[in-house]
């Protein structure tokens, strides 16, 4: 494919600047790699986007996944190097015609050489390159890794590290991470099960099968990534818990690495953590701009704890980080004490927990203190001694923000009670207390109400998601049901009495302007 006919396939549906274009270039004479491939790797397009606009641009059908098969093609003339080195994967055959899944369907030699080598007509499939790379290493690469038991375990460590430094693992795992940073995916799960090694990524907070890794290489898999986040891979009796940092498609990502043995293997999950894919502000998150204005006042106080509550997965630390983003100007110094610490807030000092040597939440706070901060972020409020350090520091000046894990905002104070904090104490330091889920957005190219799905989707109907919320400010009434000691029921009817918009109802509003569906506003809710 020559440069001037990809850039005119991309142009009207995929502009690139000349600039960009002209460093990929270089990048692809350079190296000697494809131009489409480069411009994939430097993030300037998306490899369903590229395949998208080859395909249109050409007529040619877009490759289906589901028409990958699930055997190799029985054709002898095609060498499984060839196949690779093209990025092609045939996908059937008649009598006179054979389809053929290409990532590029203008090397016309590499296709050419195909129709000579079967004597067969040709039927093309455009298709990513993640998607074919991904099918040649299922379909072919057993042929190319011997999987043969060492004598002994010692020597079989050496084998799993040799197998983990082989480019054929190397590539199929640099491909199931990539694939799942163009799914939007925000974890990777490898599960081993008695056959096969199962692989599910979460999108927009559901699980999705995709195809199996070979199974002959999941031990290979499980020890390239433990190598890649500085793990032992000759530990298999206890979990381990590690950190990877690459480029993937010309964007920085880090991966949370963690661990666990099980009855059949190892199994390991990867949080994807994209800061490209962050969005650190009210209105993207999915705040209206009357919701956002009550955080913000809140926000505004110079001094009390200001919680976010929910469960696990539900964009806790997102919303903080947001409010940080809101408050980080020149005249405030900010603190955070994480676990982990999942983004890099330029302009603010994150310091990571290590309760190994002894550093924890509240010793963090303490020395935390001591730096003269304005504004302090505790990653969760887990104990009492933490609870009472946070109290402290609010009640001496200090801006505390931090995460509770309850289901509703009148459901913190109880919580606080629980960790062993006064009445007088929770009473006289809460400042405003946010709940929120994250329910599923209607994918904006699908009809919003028929939920149909399109490629842009992946057929769910939902593209990203966005949140839910209530907001509760502690209200002179609510600080005397506090001093009351009054219970989550009590304290929630005061609050929207007072005008708070609870996370259902803020839920149904959403349901009412087709963002979402009742089926996804049940599942968050309850």
């Amino acid at each position: 494919m020559t440069a001037a006919t990809l850039r005119a396939l991309l142009t009207s549906a995929h502009p690139i600047a000349d600039a960009d274009w002209a460093r990929a270039a270089d990048l692809a004479e350079a190296r000697g790699e494809r131009l489409a491939l480069v411009l994939t790797r430097l993030g300037l397009i998306g490899e369903p986007e590229l395949a998208a606009c080859l395909a249109n641009g050409l007529g040619l059908r877009l490759l289906d996944p589901a028409e990958l098969p699930a055997r190799a093609l029985s054709q002898p003339r095609l060498m499984p190097r060839f196949l690779q080195a093209a990025a092609m994967i045939p996908l059937a055959q008649t009598p006179s015609r054979l389809v053929l899944a290409v990532v590029d369907p203008l090397d016309t030699d590499a296709i050419a050489a195909v129709g000579f080598a079967v004597g067969l007509e040709i039927e093309l499939r455009v298709g990513c390159a993640a998607d074919i790379d991904a099918a040649w290493h299922r379909l072919y690469a057993s042929t190319h890794t011997p999987a043969r038991a060492a004598p002994d375990q010692t020597a079989a460590q050496e084998r799993l590290g040799d197998l983990a430094s082989d480019a054929p693992v190397i590539r199929l795992v640099n491909q199931m991470i990539a694939s799942a940073v163009d799914l939007r995916a925000s974890d990777i799960h490898l599960e081993p099960l008695p056959a096969r090694l199962r692989l599910r990524v979460r999108i927009d907070g559901v699980l999705r099968e995709l195809a199996d890794p070979p199974a002959e290489a999941a031990a290979a898999m499980i020890s390239r990534l433990k190598v890649m986040a500085r793990l032992n891979i000759a530990e298999h009796r206890l979990p381990q818990d590690g950190r990877i940092r690459l480029a993937v498609r010309g964007r920085d990502i880090d991966l949370r690495v963690a661990t666990t043995p099980g009855v059949h293997g190892e199994g390991m999950v990867l949080r994807v953590l994209n800061q490209m894919q962050v969005a650190l502000d009210f209105a993207a998150m999915g705040m209206e701009p009357p919701l956002a204005a009550r955080l913000e006042a809140l926000l505004d106080r110079p001094h009390g704890i200001i919680l976010a509550t929910g469960p696990t997965g539900s964009g806790k630390t997102t919303t903080l980080y947001a409010a940080l983003a809101r408050l980080n100007q020149i005249e405030r110094k900010i603190l955070t004490i994480e676990d982990p610490i999942e983004y890099l807030l330029p302009g603010v000092s994150q310091l990571q927990i290590r309760p190994q040597i002894g550093l924890g939440f509240a010793r963090g706070l303490r020395a935390f203190l001591r730096q003269d901060p304005d504004v302090m972020m505790v990653g969760e409020i887990r104990d009492n001694e933490t609870a009472e350090v946070a109290a402290q520091a609010a009640l001496t000046g200090h801006l505390i923000l931090s995460t509770l894990h309850t289901n509703s905002a009148a459901a913190a104070v109880t919580r606080l009670f629980d960790l062993g904090l006064a009445e007088y104490l929770v009473a006289e330091t809460l400042r405003g207390v946010l709940a929120q889920r994250l329910v599923r957005r209607c994918c904006d190219a699908c009809t919003p109400r028929s939920m149909s799905g399109c490629a842009r989707c992946g057929g769910s109907g939902f593209f990203g998601r966005t949140a839910i919320m209530e907001i509760m400010p502690i209200t002179a009434p609510i600080r005397g049901l506090i001093l009351q000691r009054a219970d989550a029921t009590r304290i929630e009817a005061q609050a929207i009495a007072e005008g708070m918009v609870s996370m259902h109802a803020h839920g149904l509003e959403k349901l009412a302007r087709g963002q979402t569906t009742a089926q996804e506003l049940q599942r968050a809710t309850g």
